[in-house]
């Protein structure tokens, strides 16, 4: 059972609560299993389990979205900073909402006059101030752990702008399945995304880099690409990352991820 408890973990950290039958079908398992996965987690008090759903024991007045941002939270900066100086004031941006992206998003406020679409309020708000920016939240109805929105309005205001860059996260990355997101929903947000732009950056930390079995792949790398992280990448991702620039985040010597 331990092989998976790190796949609940994650989808609890995310999330924060998180239904038994929603685990179930991420897992691919029954109900039951995910109640035996559980319980030496519940034990140990790294969950609880309250009413059919998993908990995170994290401080519950923090939005599990600030959890995640305080998550290798120095990776995320210096990663942050890279992306920043790739991105020129007068540019156009689509931005998604990754942890790594909204630390992205705050680099960005020493810019001006950039155009940005994003379907993260925390972004939006994030850049929505700096003298000449042009901030277009797309969507209207809005997550409940992240403020994200994914409904129709999202995609129709994504789709009809056309920017210079794509801003793009993972939640985890395999080997194998490549890109990997916790949600259908992020996938089809990173595909419309990538539709738009002409360039496309990745901000992906090197804890991410991991054998994870229960997420979507995001859509297939498109060649010319850039990988933005905080350590080279294990070998073993040569094949997977064939196409694209890699962008060390900091001049510091990392052994592989």
């Amino acid at each position: 059972m331990s092989k998976y408890e790190q796949d609940v973990r994650n989808a609890v950290s995310l999330r924060g609560s998180v239904g038994v039958s929603e685990l179930a079908k991420l897992l691919n398992v029954s109900d039951q299993t995910i109640r035996r996965i559980v319980k030496p987690m519940v034990d140990r008090g790294e969950v609880e389990k309250i009413h059919g759903a998993i908990v995170s024991t994290q401080n519950l007045t923090d939005p599990p979205f600030l959890a995640r941002m305080n998550r290798n939270k120095q990776a995320k900066i210096a990663i942050a900073n890279k992306v920043a100086q790739m991105i020129k004031p007068g540019n156009s941006v689509a931005i998604d909402t990754g942890s790594t992206s909204a630390f992205v998003a705050q680099a960005l406020r020493q810019h001006h006059d950039l155009t940005v679409v994003t379907n993260s309020t925390f972004i939006a708000s994030t850049l929505a101030m700096v003298p000449g920016n042009r901030i277009y939240m797309a969507g209207s109805e809005l997550r409940n752990h992240d403020g994200a929105a994914f409904d129709r309005a999202a995609y129709e205001t994504i789709a009809s702008h056309h920017t210079d860059w794509a801003l793009l996260s993972a939640s985890s990355v395999h080997p194998k399945r490549g890109f990997l997101v916790q949600e259908q929903c992020e996938a089809d947000m990173c595909a419309a995304l990538m539709q738009i732009a002409d360039r496309h950056v990745w901000a992906v930390d090197a804890s991410k880099f991991t054998d994870n079995h229960m997420q979507i792949s995001l859509p297939k790398l498109i060649p010319g690409s850039i990988l933005t992280t905080d350590r080279q990448p294990h070998p073993k991702y040569a094949e997977l990352l064939t196409g694209m620039s890699v962008e060390r985040a900091t001049d510091q010597a990392h052994k592989p991820a």
